[in-house]
């Protein structure tokens, strides 16, 4: 029902080690690309968020592939406008194309992590661009905030995360730590029915209280389509024309 794709990082350095991940260090090639795969994956118009589509995710919130250096995880330094300009064009495209989640980034920028920025999070994304989806965080990336620990953050619920994304058994702990963050009032109920809605009217959207178990759905198990062995063969043929190799003669890189 849910994909994590896609990422519209815009790569200014190619020692970033992720750099596969972006379609182009061009913006308005990411903002093109982050809305064209957005409609496949939801669908448009009367098929939006169809039985035979699943919900996108936009992702790294904000600047993953300007970072200093090319240090993943690293800190952008750019402008705010150069933020927007460089960095936030697949957000443009992708959630003019209704793209219904978005996921924070590990890096962080003007040397704050964006899990705990409620500037970004929240001012930027969901007042000044009008994101009305959920934001979900990256692999314990809460835990990065200072302050914060894979098991405690209510920083980062202020800032606007909706839904933790925790591996292993440290949700336990998150989440009896946030109840009682609730309780004493260090995040306010407010924020919790807001991520709550947040999540229940993407939820909603895409039918998932009406819907079929995905094994009683048109597509299951149709691997001559999802997966098809020419589809595979596209993107080896793109791979093999686009990827350049270099050679470090003189640990220069």
């Amino acid at each position: 029902d849910w994909v994590f794709a896609p990422t519209v990082a815009v790569v200014r350095d190619d020692r970033w080690g992720r750099t596969y991940e972006g379609y182009s260090e061009d913006p308005e090639i990411v903002r093109a690309y982050a809305a064209s795969i957005v409609k496949g994956l939801q669908g448009v118009n009367d098929d939006f968020l169809s039985d035979q589509h699943v919900i996108g995710t936009v992702k790294h919130f904000i600047g993953d592939g300007g970072t200093k250096g090319g240090d993943d995880q690293g800190d952008n330094l750019t402008t705010e406008q150069q933020l927007f300009d460089i960095h936030a064009q697949g957000y443009v495209g992708g959630l003019t194309a209704g793209a219904q989640t978005v996921m924070a980034s590990f890096n962080s920028w003007q040397g704050e992590k964006a899990h705990g920025s409620e500037y970004l999070l929240n001012d930027v994304l969901k007042q000044r661009m009008g994101f009305d989806g959920l934001v979900v965080g990256d692999w314990n990336g809460h835990g990065q905030v200072p302050g914060c620990s894979n098991e405690s953050c209510a920083q980062a619920a202020n800032a606007g995360l909706d839904i933790f994304m925790v591996p292993g058994q440290s949700w336990k702990p998150l989440y009896h730590n946030t109840i009682a963050q609730v309780k004493s009032g260090e995040i306010s109920q407010a924020r919790i029915d807001d991520a709550v809605s947040r999540i229940l009217r993407v939820k909603m959207r895409a039918g998932l209280f009406d819907k079929p178990s995905p094994a009683s759905r048109p597509l299951s198990g149709k691997t001559a389509l999802i997966g098809a062995k020419a589809h595979r063969e596209v993107a080896k043929q793109a791979v093999r024309e686009s990827l350049v190799l270099l050679k470090n003669n003189s640990n220069l890189l």
